[in-house]
């Protein structure tokens, strides 16, 4: 056996999904395919399209074999926090030998040269200044590493997929984990592109078809939307003090008054995001605060990493993986069950369930609470 993890959102799963997967068999060896993927939010500060069960199902027929759940604070952090959660689970099953993740360069010795150049850089004095002066953090980044690194290192940072397997490169390190990275170039349309490559579109440009009410049927069923829970997010956000906006991840500097004062004029979230935004911010991490704040989720709940393994699906191969793991944290199919380990599996389960019950308002048929504690795994015949 071969295991490689793959840490993902698969919000929604395409072709370019696919021939990722199918690539880290054909091209690294690898025999068994196990996904971290984000539940029913996302990095990019939204609801995922579809609920994290027919995403594992869409997984698990594109080729995995086993599907786990990145918990919702980490799906919901930065990009560091997002690679820390999702590779602490990797670690922590004990048996996988790669981590296989797509970048623009394709090249993993360059990465591997990056993520030293980042772990230089933002030693730096001028890095410091730059976010002083009020620079994003991935500005102050850029800024710093052309002061110091040549152009291909700089080209190397400037894209998304580069950057979030930067991040995981930099978390196998910090956990001294055996895990070996690899990575296969991005096929079809780019990140974030709104072009159509073959049968393959990017993610994001299925998000704008969503909003602009176009037919994706070729591409994904039915869907969430943020839309539909607009207004509770911003009531509840005028409800917040200032100590409860402070706690929320990520928010810094006195972020939470511009938050606090926005909140109660704002009548959209979009007017309520542009109220907030400056320079030192990306539009995704405010999202992401905005959404963090309306779930409650806060600093602490960041402090540890993931508590328990939750595997949303799997194939018989996938019940292969988990004869091989020697795991060190309780895993589960059932999120009941693992609300019963301890402390901090009750705290992360409670946190997880909330947040699903508010997500099943997202649909236009809403959906009752209580769905996360008694939905079964997704379990596939091997084809």
């Amino acid at each position: 056996m071969k295991i490689a993890g793959i840490i993902c959102e698969y919000n929604p799963f395409h072709n370019g999904h696919a021939y990722h997967i199918q690539q880290t068999k054909e091209k690294f060896g690898a025999t068994h395919i196990v996904a971290v993927m984000s539940g029913n939010f996302t990095q990019r500060g939204d609801v995922a399209i579809t609920d994290k069960w027919k995403r594992a199902e869409a997984a698990l027929k594109g080729g995995a074999d086993l599907v786990i759940e990145l918990p919702v604070a980490y799906a919901l952090g930065s990009a560091e926090q997002f690679a820390y959660g999702a590779v602490s689970l990797l670690n922590s099953l004990g048996c996988v030998d790669l981590l296989s993740f797509g970048s623009e360069c394709g090249d993993i010795d360059m990465l591997g040269e990056v993520v030293g150049a980042v772990q230089y850089a933002v030693q730096t004095e001028e890095f410091f200044t730059f976010m002083r002066n009020g620079d994003t953090y991935p500005v102050a980044l850029r800024k710093a590493i052309e002061k110091y690194y040549t152009d291909d290192v700089i080209e190397t940072l400037a894209t998304p997929n580069n950057t979030l397997g930067i991040e995981y490169m930099k978390q196998l390190d910090s956990f001294g984990s055996s895990i070996k990275p690899v990575t296969i170039k991005r096929f079809g349309a780019s990140h974030d592109s709104e072009e159509f490559k073959s049968n393959t579109a990017s993610a994001s440009q299925l998000r704008k078809m969503i909003a602009e009410r176009q037919d994706v049927s070729a591409f994904m069923p039915d869907y969430a939307d943020i839309g539909r829970i607009e207004t509770a997010i911003l009531a509840k956000l005028r409800t917040m003090s200032l100590e409860e906006l402070e706690q929320t991840p990520n928010v810094l500097m006195g972020l939470e008054n511009r938050i606090h004062k926005a909140a109660r004029i704002a009548p959209t979230l979009n007017d309520l995001l542009f109220l907030i935004k400056t320079k030192r911010y990306t539009m995704a991490r405010l999202r992401r605060i905005i959404l963090c704040a309306f779930l409650g989720i806060t600093k602490n709940d960041l402090k540890n990493p993931p508590s328990y393994v939750r595997i949303l699906g799997m194939k018989s191969k996938g019940k292969e993986i988990l004869s091989k793991a020697d795991c060190n944290i309780p895993i589960d199919t059932s999120l009941m069950a693992l609300l019963k380990k301890g402390e901090l599996q009750k705290k992360q389960a409670l946190l997880e369930e909330k947040c699903d019950n508010i997500y099943a308002l997202a649909f236009e048929k809403r959906l009752p609470c209580g769905i996360d504690f008694t939905a079964k795994p997704i379990i596939l015949k091997d084809e």
